[in-house]
Parts: C-alpha cells; sequence; structure tokens
C-alpha cells in the first residue's frame, strides 16, 4: 500500500469531521443537562416564594384580626387575590 499525500490529507480531514460532530454533540449535551438544572432551580424558587406568601399572608391575617385596618386590609386582599389567579394557571 502506497501512502501519499493525499492518502494524509483525506485521513485528517475524515479525523477532523468526526471530532467536530463529536465536540457539537457533547456541547448539546452539556446545554441540555444546564437547562435542567435551570428548571430545577426555578421550581425550588417558585415553591419558596409560594410558601413566602402563605407565611405573609397568615401574618397579614394575624394583624387583620387585632384590628389594623387601612393598607393591611388592601394588602390582605391584593395577595389574596394573587394566589387565587396563581393557582388557577
Amino acid at each position: 500500500m502506497y501512502i501519499d499525500s493525499n492518502t494524509i490529507i483525506t485521513t485528517g480531514s475524515i479525523i477532523t469531521a468526526v471530532i467536530i460532530i463529536f465536540s457539537c454533540i457533547f456541547t448539546i449535551y452539556r446545554w441540555y443537562l444546564r437547562q435542567n438544572k435551570k428548571i430545577e432551580e426555578i421550581n425550588r424558587l417558585k415553591e419558596e416564594q409560594c410558601l413566602i406568601c402563605y407565611g405573609l399572608l397568615s401574618c397579614l391575617d394575624g394583624l387583620k384580626q387585632l384590628g389594623a385596618n387601612g393598607n393591611v386590609s388592601e394588602a390582605y386582599e391584593k395577595l389574596e387575590k394573587h394566589i387565587n389567579q396563581s393557582a388557577h394557571k
């Protein structure tokens, strides 16, 4: 078998193409893993915000029961409306 410059160039081209294809696949896979981590983080933050809203609602309810009016009643109603609307989405 005789190896000339065209054989070397063709072999190099094939090796380069295979490396580029695998690096693209690896890059897409890493992007997919990052997207999954972001989705998990967003869901964790949503759960945390939900707990904070319920805690704030209970505090406002306590203040309302103690006789605080005005901004407390308004904030309580807005927060309760927000929670109801977000539950239906």
